[in-house]
């Protein structure tokens, strides 16, 4: 089975509400701020147990880097999923679109599609655990 857990959901903001909801994430859920990839806008990702569940995203003026629109304050919601290979060759034969995009830096690959509704799905593949391709 490709999608093996939640993995995060992001929230967009603006710079202005960022410290706030720093602030209610840490002092009222009692996450705590942690390493994030350098994206290009200003964020923190929010932890719990060495699990970055809750990413911030001060998206400022710019477009969306993957060119989606945003649906509502919820950007997306991200599954935990493994057979990136097979995944692809999944989506393509449902004739499902979507685009990748590496973390650069991090051993992380991801797959982004839409619901029915529009809300972004991002499929989160651990590359370090996923099968080498056959040779």
């Amino acid at each position: 089975m490709p999608v093996t857990a939640l993995h995060h959901f992001t929230v967009r903001c603006t710079p202005d509400e960022l410290p706030p909801l720093v602030d209610f994430y840490t002092r009222v859920m009692r996450l705590t701020v942690g390493a994030r990839p350098e994206v290009s806008a200003p964020g923190a990702w929010l932890y719990a147990d060495g699990q970055p569940i809750v990413h911030l995203y001060a998206f400022l003026a710019t477009p969306d880097p993957y060119g989606t629109p945003a649906t509502g304050p919820v950007d997306h919601i991200s599954f935990r999923s493994r057979g990136l290979a097979e995944m692809r060759e999944h989506l393509s034969a449902q004739g499902v679109p979507f685009a990748e995009a590496p973390v650069p830096g991090w051993p992380l690959h991801q797959v982004f599609l839409h619901d029915p509704r529009g809300l972004k799905i991002e499929m989160t593949f651990f590359m370090d655990q996923e099968e080498a391709p056959a040779a």
